[in-house]
């Protein structure tokens, strides 16, 4: 979410809303920073759905087609590779507002945001550009390869000719952390509503590795090219958290359960003799994950797997902690392919026999999946020789009771998995997150009690408050002296007057200061929740936990009676031997 400057500073200070108007779109270049810029404010000051889709409704009938395209990828997080890094940005954005490094880096600090801190402290200006969205995004994309002096410059002749709002875009743009809070299906509402696409074929249009420097809006949008399909995966279906009991759902025989896999939600695609993997998060990571290449030729053409990828060593299943050795890599080794070797945990079919089979009720596209494993063990001959690929089912079971569904969701954590998934056979294959068909009833998470140590300013509305917190556990050092060892950090799960009473405390309890951060006197017991836990040689500790919370604060507990390092690794799940 993008910090409002009125937050902080009062609306004084702050910049009206810009209009969109026919006049700004007669410009060859499209619209005007301006206006973008207004839809971003606009976006940003609105918790409501249809204010959102309107907001972009409104921009994308007046934008021209090289601006929509830009907004639409940007808006769907394909920026440009950021061309300054920002210890740049902040030494320059301090020299041209004549104030000391320093004083910027404490008001960034404060204000927590790198481009709302250069949007305000640099002095505004009279002078305005006409130049638009497109226009400076080329300009971007071209700065990569300049020298500082050249990227200084540019900076500086922006910087000074841009508003304030204007002037927290284009360095949100530059520094490559533009997130907003827009999600997929809100943009293709407002395409659907100002092209009379329909959303679910403009999700499946926006999907895909195209690149909006070359694209055009046509080709993107308005233009049926079934070539450009050949690689594209469908929009994913997501589950919400149970809300209720699981007796709620009605008759259990009318559903399936599955196990939760923690590992990385994956469509691959088999076409035309040529596969293709992609994340959830729309990336195409097929070069990640070369064993699965043994699958072309295997699965037939015209085969969507929805999918878990998995870490698969020694037929057991491991940790996603794990799995992360693997993702973000450019390279994957061979000995790295030798040590995490990953799987395919198919559960679901979306295409079969080049048909998109999303409509047809989930018993039935089971049956297409387990009919499409049973023909490769035929082909493979025995199963031997099948598990030797990287491809298996997850498995969809059926209960007679919600208590039996129950007690397999307490073995989810020696199966590795981080609950279950709750299916109704019927249900067809639906775009994006929708509530009813499917849910996600994860196991409760594990806990510690841990000591407060280390603190950190938070951000946003709590940029004032020390918030961000890190914990330690008690261990034994070689001459079998208690000392607390750090072990996770944690920022959230205490309420606004838990964390103003904590933060008062550490300003008089400071040991000393590293930055922005302070050592605390060893005092207050927290309770962490964390939903897994692996052994990990980066970590102190030697453990990593993964998303670590605050459950409580534990005013009733001493420091003493905090838990040690090796009560944390007996939560550790065994592998089966």
């Amino acid at each position: 979410m993008i910090v409002n400057k009125d937050q902080n500073l009062g609306s004084s200070t702050s910049a009206p809303p810009l209009v969109l108007s026919e006049v700004e779109v007669s410009g060859v270049g499209g619209l005007g920073l301006s206006s973008f810029a207004s839809l971003i404010k606009n976006l940003d000051s609105t918790n409501k759905t249809t204010a959102k889709v309107d907001a972009l409704a409104t921009y994308f009938s007046l934008a021209n087609d090289v601006d929509k395209v830009w907004t639409i990828a940007i808006l769907s997080h394909r920026r440009p590779p950021r061309p300054v890094n920002t210890t740049l940005l902040r030494t320059w954005a301090a020299e041209l507002a004549n104030i000391p490094l320093w004083l910027f880096e404490e008001s960034y600090h404060i204000v927590g945001d790198l481009a709302e801190t250069i949007a305000l402290v640099i002095p505004s200006s009279p002078k305005s550009t006409d130049k638009s969205l497109t226009t400076f995004l080329q300009e971007m994309i071209a700065l990569k390869k300049k020298t500082d002096d050249d990227k200084k410059a540019y900076l500086y002749e922006n910087w000074k000719v841009l508003d304030y709002y204007e002037r927290f875009v284009f360095t949100k743009l530059i520094t490559g952390g533009f997130r907003i809070g827009v999600s997929q299906k809100l943009m293709t509402k407002a395409l659907s509503k100002t092209t009379g696409i329909h959303e679910d074929v403009l999700a499946y249009k926006l999907m895909g590795n195209w690149d909006p420097n070359t694209i055009t809006f046509q080709e993107l949008i308005l233009e049926e090219n079934e070539n450009d399909y050949l690689s594209k995966p469908y929009p994913f279906y997501l589950a919400y958290a149970l809300e209720n009991e699981a007796s709620d759902l009605g008759d259990v025989k009318e559903w399936f359960v599955e196990h939760k896999w923690d590992g990385i939600r994956s469509q691959t695609i088999f076409r035309n003799d040529e596969l293709f993997v992609w994340s959830r998060g729309e990336e195409l990571v097929t070069d990640k994950y070369p064993e699965l290449e043994s699958l072309l030729g295997i699965i037939p053409n015209g085969t969507v797997i929805d999918a878990e990828i998995l870490p698969f060593s020694d037929g057991n299943i491991g940790t996603f902690n794990d799995l992360q050795t693997r993702i973000g890599r450019k390279i994957v080794s061979k000995a790295l392919l030798k040590k995490v070797p990953v799987i395919l945990k198919a559960y679901d079919v979306l295409e079969w026999e080049g048909k998109d089979i999303r409509n047809l009720p989930f018993s039935e596209r089971r049956v297409i999946l387990e009919n499409l494993f049973q023909s490769i063990v035929v082909k493979e001959k025995n199963l031997d020789e099948i598990s030797t690929l990287p491809f298996q089912i997850s498995e969809a079971l059926t209960f007679s009771s919600w208590e039996a569904v129950a007690k397999e969701r307490e073995r989810s954590r020696e199966k590795f998995s981080e609950g279950l998934m709750l299916k109704r056979k019927d249900s067809p294959y639906l775009v994006g997150r929708k509530k009813g068909d499917w849910w996600k009833w994860k196991v409760d998470p594990l806990t510690i009690d841990a000591v407060l140590t280390y603190a950190m300013r938070g951000h946003g509305r709590r940029s004032n408050l020390f918030t961000d917190y890190t914990f330690a556990l008690w261990d034994e050092d070689e001459n079998g002296e208690k000392q607390l060892v750090t072990f996770a950090k944690a920022y959230s799960g205490l309420t606004d007057a838990e964390f103003k009473k904590i933060d008062s405390w550490i300003k008089k309890n400071t040991l000393e200061r590293f930055g922005p951060v302070r050592s605390v006197t060893p005092h207050h017991v927290f309770e962490i929740a964390f939903e897994g836990i692996a052994l990990s040689k980066r970590h102190k500790s030697g453990v990593a936990t993964r998303f670590p919370r605050i459950l409580r604060w534990r005013q009733d507990k001493k420091i003493e009676e905090a838990n040690t390092l090796e009560d944390l690794k007996a939560q550790i799940p065994k592998q089966p031997s």
